[in-house]
C-alpha cells in the first residue's frame, strides 16, 4: 500500500517540545473535542503551550515553513510511511471465513439496517420521556444482526457507516453495535459474550437522550459549557443502565469507559491502562473509528483505511496498541466501501474483503482518475493469481465529487471481470 504525503516542511512533535513561535498544523486530535476555534494556528506565548497540554494533546504537527522549527522530528511523510508499513504487516494475517455471498446477504442487510435504526431511534425516545429500556424488544435484533455478520460482514457494516446528520445519533449507536460484534468476533469472544457486546455497544450513548437537540445537532462548534453538558452523557448513560432491569455488566462497562483514554486523559474517571475494561477499550476504539469515518454537519468524514491509520498513531497514548491492531485485522485494512486508486489509475469501490489478504480486495471499478470521467462499472477480485491490477491507495469521495451514497451498497449484479 503507498500513499502520496504531504511536503517536507510538516512535522510531528511531541507536546514537550512544543514552545511560543511554532506554528501549528494540526492538533491531531480529530476524534474529540478541543477549545480551540482552528486547528491551526501561530503558538504566541507559553499559556497556549499549557492549554494545549490540558486538553490532553500528546502529540501534534507544525509547519515549519510558518514557524520554529524541531530539525530532529519525523516529517508527516515519514510517519505516514511508518503506518502504513505496520497496516501491511497486519493485513497479512487471515480474516474471518464467510458462509453467504455478498448478493445473498445485502437484502437481508438493508432490511436489518431499517429495522436497528427503528427501534433505536424509538428507545432513545422513549428515555428523554422516562420511560425505561425494553430490551426484550432489542434482543431479537442484535441476534439477528449477529446472524448477518457472521455470515457475511461486508454487507452490513457498509451500509450502517452511511448517515444522515440529523438522525446521527441513533444510527451510530448501531454502527458501534455492529462494529463490536465484529471486533469481539475477531477475538474469538463466546456466543452470549459477543450479545453482551452487541448490546452495550447499541446503549452506550443512551445519555445523550438527556442532552438537549440544540447540542447534539449543533452545526457549529460547542461552547466550553456546551461541551460539558455533552460530556455529562456518560454519566447519564451509567445511571440509566444501572435502573435497567437485567441489564449486563459488559453494557455498562462499555457505556461508562468509552471514552476513557490509555493514558488517563480521558473521561469521566480519567481511568488509565488496565484499570480500563477490556470491553471498556474496545468501546473506546470503535466508537472513535465509527465517528472519524461518519459524515456530520461540522466535519467531513475520514476514508476507513485513514481512520484506522490515524487508529493506529494515536495507539501510542490513547488506546492499548495490541487492541487497535486486533480491531484493524477484524474489519480489513481496506474496509468495505472504501474508495481505492489502482495502478491502472481507475477508482473503484471494495466491495467485499478478501480472507487470504486484506490487500487484494475485490472492488468495483467506477471512474477514470486520468481522464476524470465515469466508466462502465466492472467488479475485479484483485487476489485472482492472474490479476494485473493493485490498490496504490486510498481516496476520499468527495475529492472526485463522488457521493458515497450513490456506490456502497449497490445490488451487485455485475460478475466478476475475468483478470486475464
Amino acid at each position: 500500500m503507498q500513499r502520496n504525503g504531504p511536503g517536507q516542511n510538516i512535522k510531528k512533535i511531541s507536546i514537550e517540545e512544543l514552545k511560543p513561535g511554532m506554528f501549528i498544523h494540526d492538533l491531531n486530535c480529530g476524534w474529540m473535542d478541543h477549545s480551540f476555534i482552528a486547528n491551526r494556528f501561530a503558538v504566541k506565548d507559553e499559556k497556549t503551550v499549557n492549554k494545549i497540554r490540558t486538553e490532553g494533546i500528546r502529540e501534534l504537527y507544525i509547519d515549519t515553513s510558518k514557524g520554529l522549527d524541531v530539525t530532529y522530528a519525523p516529517t508527516m511523510e515519514e510517519v505516514q510511511q511508518e503506518i502504513t508499513s505496520e497496516l501491511d504487516k497486519i493485513a497479512e494475517e487471515p480474516r474471518p471465513f464467510k458462509t453467504t455471498s455478498l448478493e445473498e446477504e445485502l437484502s437481508q442487510a438493508y432490511k436489518l439496517k431499517e429495522e436497528a435504526n427503528q427501534i433505536t431511534r424509538d428507545l432513545l425516545h422513549d428515555i428523554r420521556f422516562g420511560k425505561q429500556i425494553d430490551l426484550e424488544r432489542v434482543e431479537p435484533m442484535l441476534e439477528n444482526m449477529i446472524d448477518s455478520i457472521f455470515r457475511n460482514q461486508d454487507a452490513l457494516l457498509p451500509l450502517l457507516r452511511l448517515k444522515e446528520h440529523d438522525n446521527y445519533t441513533f444510527q451510530h449507536s448501531v454502527s458501534v453495535s455492529a462494529l463490536l460484534v465484529t471486533f469481539a468476533r475477531g477475538l474469538d469472544f463466546s456466543p452470549e459474550q459477543i450479545k453482551k457486546m452487541a448490546m452495550g455497544g447499541l446503549l452506550h450513548d443512551v445519555g445523550k437522550a438527556r442532552v438537549p437537540d440544540e447540542i447534539l445537532n449543533k452545526p457549529a462548534k460547542l461552547t466550553d459549557a456546551e461541551f460539558l453538558k455533552m460530556k455529562s452523557h456518560v454519566v447519564q448513560s451509567i445511571i440509566i443502565l444501572q435502573n435497567t432491569p437485567n441489564i449486563c455488566q459488559t453494557a455498562l462497562e462499555v457505556a461508562g469507559q468509552h471514552h476513557e483514554r490509555h493514558d488517563g486523559t480521558g473521561y469521566p474517571n480519567k481511568l488509565k491502562g488496565e484499570a480500563i475494561s477490556l470491553h471498556g477499550q474496545m468501546g473506546a476504539i470503535v466508537d472513535v473509528y465509527d465517528a472519524l469515518t461518519s459524515e456530520r454537519v461540522y466535519k467531513k468524514s475520514m476514508s476507513p483505511t485513514a481512520a484506522l491509520g490515524k487508529l493506529l498513531e494515536w495507539s501510542k497514548f490513547h488506546f492499548a496498541p495490541e487492541m487497535v491492531r486486533l480491531f484493524i485485522k477484524s474489519v480489513g485494512i481496506y474496509p468495505t466501501g472504501t474508495l481505492v486508486k489502482l495502478v491502472s489509475g481507475r477508482l473503484a469501490v471494495v466491495i467485499e474483503q478478501s480472507s487470504d489478504n486484506s490487500l487484494r480486495p475485490r472492488v468495483r471499478t467506477i471512474y477514470n482518475s486520468i481522464g476524470q470521467h465515469f466508466i462502465a462499472p466492472e467488479d475485479i477480485d484483485l487476489a485472482h493469481p492472474q490479476c494485473q491490477d493493485d490498490i496504490v491507495g486510498h481516496e476520499a469521495y468527495d475529492r472526485w465529487g463522488l457521493n458515497p451514497k450513490q456506490w456502497v451498497g449497490q445490488s451487485l449484479v455485475q460478475p466478476v471481470k475475468d483478470p486475464g
